[in-house]
């Protein structure tokens, strides 16, 4: 069983930059797609940024340029940098693992990224 713990969220102003953090409870990355998603209130769940399991990553257009999403395998843990954060960037941020021996897919608790002056 694997546990992803998210942190870093937080109250932002537009234009300000805050780096999310996802600690997994193991050595996963080498056998898993790793994401991040963001769920508004009264929207849908939507990726956000994936890294493959040799470190590949894709970006949404909405936040190509501005965000960006890296690993550190010797702490077992993910991040997301988040820069020049506009109003519509709030959302619920989640980290996300997805086996690819299983398909199996683990989530995070969510941190709360709000952006507001």
């Amino acid at each position: 069983q694997v546990q992803l713990v998210e942190s870093g969220g937080g109250l932002v102003q537009p234009g300000g930059s805050l780096r999310l953090s996802c600690a997994a409870s193991g050595s996963i990355f080498s056998v898993s797609i790793m994401g991040w998603y963001r769920q508004a209130p009264g929207k849908q769940r939507e990726l956000v940024a994936s890294m493959s399991n040799y470190g590949g990553t894709d970006y949404a257009d909405s936040v190509k340029g501005r965000f960006t999403f890296s690993r550190d395998n010797a702490k077992n843990s993910v991040y997301l940098q988040m820069n020049s954060l506009k109003p519509e960037d709030t959302a619920v941020y989640y980290c996300s693992a997805s086996r690819l021996d299983t398909g199996f897919i683990y989530w995070g608790q969510g941190t709360q990224v709000t952006v507001s002056s």
